[in-house]
């Protein structure tokens, strides 16, 4: 069995076995316009509006219950009750179903992982796999995901409900990554993780970004999420209270001590 510090410098030294390269176009990759969501008789998300540019990583911060979980289940199309605009690279999206959005290129790595626990880790990445993508999209197949997380490919026949926490975390990662998405959203991904696992994947968004795939990250550990981001987006009660890039926030935590009761 590998350590965790050898799977680490694997993960970090290894290069990505991935086809094909995100044309990076002026539009943005992804794009929201006067989105507003709703759970029943309840008004969640408000006029919600920003743009996530291409090959960039939008962090995506708020206290609890603010609506970030929301807003990533509505673009991905799993809340059917919301209005406004979402487009991907300039393609409406807004009216299609979830499986047409992930066809579309946006992927979601949801909180709590929730992975097939009944299906190898093998199994779990091939029936996610897209055979077919566009010529502009990162085609993923099972042994570049490996390249990715090399503690998956010790674990490739095993139970997908036997792996610890972080392995699953990195399983959940992976499956995202083979429907080629041209977006990727990563809610809560360090969620219950231990400090050295949360490295390891602030080390795969990176390499991530590197190879141009556009991200939107809800995390509630801000430090984690300033180093990984390009750019922030603050929501508070369903609407959006800040925006900024993350070099702006750094310089000036103030502008989040307000929202988040950040120290």
């Amino acid at each position: 069995m590998a350590s965790s510090s050898s799977t680490a410098r694997a993960t970090r030294s290894s290069p990505i076995r991935a086809r094909g390269r995100p044309i990076l176009r002026n539009e943005p990759a992804l794009t929201l316009s006067g989105l507003n969501a709703f759970y029943g008789d309840s008004h969640i998300l408000h006029d919600v509006s920003f743009e996530l540019p291409q090959g960039r990583v939008l962090a995506l911060l708020g206290r609890n219950g603010a609506g970030k979980t929301t807003c990533m289940s509505a673009i991905a199309g799993l809340l059917p009750s919301r209005t406004g605009r979402i487009a991907i690279s300039g393609r409406d999206i807004s009216s299609l179903s979830p499986e047409a959005i992930c066809q579309a290129g946006v992927a979601l790595v949801p909180q709590g992982r929730r992975i097939f626990k009944s299906l190898s880790v093998e199994e779990n990445l091939a029936v996610a796999r897209c055979t077919k993508p566009a010529s502009d999209r990162i085609s993923w197949t099972t042994e570049g995901i490996y390249d990715l997380f090399p503690r998956l490919r010790e674990r490739r026949g095993h139970l997908a409900g036997l792996l610890s926490g972080g392995e699953q975390q990195m399983l959940a990662i992976g499956r995202a990554l083979m429907t080629a998405p041209r977006v990727l959203l990563m809610d809560e991904p360090t969620e219950g993780l231990a400090p050295q696992i949360v490295a390891e994947v602030g080390s795969i968004v990176r390499r991530l970004r590197e190879i141009g795939l556009s991200v939107i990250l809800v995390e509630q550990h801000m430090a984690f999420a300033l180093q990984l981001a390009d750019h922030v987006v603050v929501i508070s009660t369903g609407r959006i209270v800040e925006r900024a890039t993350a070099a702006e926030i750094a310089s000036d935590m103030n502008r989040l001590e307000e929202h988040l009761g950040v120290h």
